[in-house]
């Protein structure tokens, strides 16, 4: 029996590829990937915009967060209280933003099935999960323009993924309001928040280089087109909608 992740998930991703492969001339693997990516982003489009504005509102309200902290620092039950409520009247999901890495993560396994299934396959199509208007291109290049073998891990391909994780981490830092020098000397606390981001600003594109270097080139072609997406989706819509402090 088919599972349910193959009919709503894997088969019309795969079937997507396929699509682009066989309309796109050459039937180039590489180029199947990035207009597949760029479509997954385009249909998430809506999620991705939440995310981002949760993320700038979350920026907004640092200050009155650190102020119900401070406050109730030797009361961490009546400070977990506080927090919840104030979450709940600012209409703020502390953990919104999992939902879109999460995502962003399930696709990302996806894309790897499908690269290793083709290539497996000596890189013909499986005409046996095809839809019934997407034609069969036959056999796929999985070489991408000289560049790089898809099926192969790449160095090159590695650098650029992890180098735009780290740009996308750096502008997501930089939402973040920058605290009153009173503040700081006031303050005797560590800032885990600051702290945390800091690290997230190299564990992600780290991550992202291991994987790059441990896995076929087209997963990191995938990542690479995606986070370039979210760049410029990110631009946008923190330029049209400037963070307010």
């Amino acid at each position: 029996m088919m599972s349910i992740y193959d009919a709503i998930v894997y088969e019309p991703i795969y079937n997507a590829i396929v699509f682009f492969a066989d309309i796109f001339p050459g039937a180039n693997f590489g180029i199947a990937i990035i207009a597949t990516t760029i479509l997954i982003k385009i249909l998430f489009l809506s999620l991705s915009k939440k995310q981002i504005e949760m993320q700038k509102k979350m920026q907004e309200i640092q200050p009155k967060l650190k102020e119900i902290q401070r406050k109730n620092k030797d009361d961490k039950e009546k400070q977990a209280k506080e927090l919840m409520e104030f979450y709940r009247v600012n209409k703020v999901n502390p953990f919104s933003g999992c939902l879109p890495l999460l995502v962003q993560i399930f696709f990302l396994i996806t894309i790897y099935q499908i690269i290793i299934r083709i290539s497996n396959n000596n890189f013909s199509i499986d005409s046996s999960i095809l839809y019934s208007f997407v034609s069969n291109p036959g056999t796929l290049s999985h070489t991408f323009f000289g560049i790089a073998d898809l099926a192969v891990p790449s160095a090159l391909f590695a650098i650029l993924a992890a180098t735009g994780q780290y740009f996308q981490m750096k502008m997501l830092i930089k939402m973040q309001p920058k605290k009153p020098k009173e503040e700081k000397k006031e303050s005797d606390e560590p800032d885990f928040a600051s702290m945390m981001n800091k690290q997230m600003l190299y564990i992600g594109p780290i991550l992202t280089l291991w994987i790059g270097f441990t896995f076929p080139a087209g997963l990191s072609l995938y990542w690479l087109v995606s986070t370039i997406f979210s760049i410029i989706q990110q631009r946008f819509i923190l330029k049209k909608t400037p963070l307010e402090v």
